[in-house]
């Protein structure tokens, strides 16, 4: 019926001989013809693909990747987003891949119109910090959107392509992020099969209903993945800060285990349009590390750290509900059953973090303002029960 498909074979044999469900992201042609006026010259769009057999063999479904990360020109974008859920006796799944994930068509709708209780998600992510590491991301978009979520990686060291996790609405359940080997990981872990959406957050309710911490320190500016933030230095060991810049401002409470003189932190806040590697509007608050022990470097990559954090609470007055927390410890690990949100949209701390702090971020997406600004004249930014889940990953990156 299909002709010679020996890769579509293979993963369904897997399935089958093993009773278990299998995605994978391959390739896939669909011919047309002249009526089409959208017809590449070649007769055939070529799309960045996800298919899932079942554990009886049987492909259940499949999803055409929407949002095309710069790179991908050996693909075609499909006509409309496709939202694609497939139902099993532990829960609903939808799927969707990589860059897909920072847009509201189909990840978000996934959640909210077909309340799946999970998403799979291969994907070839290139970490980008402070705030795009791949179990950074990816772990807080699960508690943002109150799902499960199975995010399987390429491990490419030299591309920085790393970092796997099984990620339940509350906290991370496995992790993995290795840049010192090329062995791969198999993750295991028990998730409820049914989530449990969390109670809705309301992100500006407290930061909206306290006064602006009064502070002598001057403000200053720096740049974290090509986007201009507004900073305030955290000169003591223990402290209250605010920072704003347009309509976010963005409040902290902290108190440092020690205050050292070679570390310098930093309050952040982001409020506009992304144009490097995507075009995408953001609302960023973040307490994060600073590159050296000057400002002027505060927003750049950091992988270590050395000074501990024994409290904390971060909130902002948010345009938006959706808003996703991260906590990132040094060497890139995260900090499970560390923090938490509250109803009123503060991410704090529950004890004191098991690790030296890299970076304490609330990462807002304005989806409707992704359109509505130009972009920048850079020329950087023109771009065109129990069964056992196995998710395998192939093409997208993020990048500086």
């Amino acid at each position: 019926r299909f002709g010679y498909t020996p890769v579509q074979e293979r993963l369904s044999c897997l399935a089958k001989d093993n009773s278990i469900y299998v995605v994978a992201n391959i390739g896939d042609k669909k011919p047309c013809n002249a009526s089409d006026s959208q017809c590449p010259l070649d007769g055939r769009y070529q799309y960045n693909t996800d298919v899932v057999f079942d554990s009886q063999g049987k492909l259940v479904a499949r999803y055409h990747k929407h949002n095309l990360f710069m790179g991908e020109n050996q693909f075609n974008v499909p006509k409309k987003p496709e939202v694609v859920t497939f139902d099993t006796i532990f829960g609903r799944f939808g799927v969707f891949t990589c860059f897909d994930i920072l847009f509201y068509d189909p990840a978000v709708t996934l959640v909210k119109d077909f309340h799946v209780d999970t998403i799979v998600f291969p994907t070839a992510w290139m970490n980008v910090l402070p705030h795009l590491s791949a179990i950074q991301f990816h772990s807080a978009w699960a508690m943002g959107m109150g799902v499960n979520f199975l995010a399987s990686n390429i491990h490419h060291p030299s591309k920085r392509m790393t970092g796997s996790g099984i990620y339940a609405p509350d906290s991370p359940r496995a992790f993995h992020y290795d840049m010192k080997t090329k062995e791969g990981k198999l993750l295991l872990s028990q998730l409820d099969s049914y989530t449990h959406h969390p109670i809705v957050v309301n992100w500006t309710s407290y930061a909206s209903s306290i006064k602006a911490f009064p502070t002598e320190n001057q403000e200053f500016t720096g740049t974290a993945f090509f986007d201009e933030f507004t900073f305030l230095e955290l000169t003591r060991v223990t402290g209250n800060y605010t920072v704003c810049q347009k309509k976010l401002c963005c409040h902290l409470s902290y108190k440092m285990s020690e205050k050292r003189t070679d570390e310098v932190y930093a309050l952040g806040a982001f409020d506009g349009l992304h144009v490097v590697e995507g075009r995408y509007y953001l609302q960023i608050c973040t307490l994060l590390k600073c590159k050296t022990a000057h400002v002027h470097t505060c927003g750049g990559a950091v992988e270590t750290a050395s000074t501990r954090f024994d409290m904390f609470s971060l909130s902002g007055t948010f345009g938006t509900q959706y808003v996703f927390p991260e906590v990132l410890l040094s060497e890139t690990q995260l900090a499970p059953g560390e923090f938490q949100v509250s109803s009123d949209g503060r991410l704090f701390s529950m004890k004191p973090l098991s690790g030296p702090l890299l970076t304490v971020t609330l990462f807002g997406r304005i989806y409707e303002k992704d359109q509505t600004l130009k972009a920048s004249s850079d020329p950087r930014s023109q771009v065109p029960g129990v069964m056992l889940l196995v998710i395998i990953p192939i093409v997208c990156s993020l990048s500086w």
